[in-house]
């Protein structure tokens, strides 16, 4: 049975994309999380921290969507957390 589609005729496909797409945010700082914790090496994250201290947020954001296939708001929010913990 296709969960997904029962879950968008109940909640509406907006609600459930949004919803979505916070479990994909949590779900990659859980897996960051995990390879940290293991010794495996974040290139990626390491590159939105340096872009993050010069200051280009929005080229950093431009950049997550990019690798991960993320929308604008998951990625926005991943990046902010990343400035929370960095600013």
């Amino acid at each position: 049975m296709n969960y997904t589609l029962i879950l968008s005729s109940i909640l509406g496909a907006g609600l459930l994309q949004a919803l979505l797409g916070r479990y994909e945010v949590t779900l990659h700082v859980n897996l960051n999380i995990i390879a940290k914790q293991i010794g495996v090496p974040d290139t990626v994250t390491n590159e939105l921290k340096i872009l993050i201290s010069e200051g280009k947020k929005i080229e950093t954001i431009k950049k997550y969507r990019m690798v991960t296939g993320l929308g604008l708001v998951e990625a926005k929010e991943y990046v902010d957390s990343l400035c929370v913990k960095k600013c």
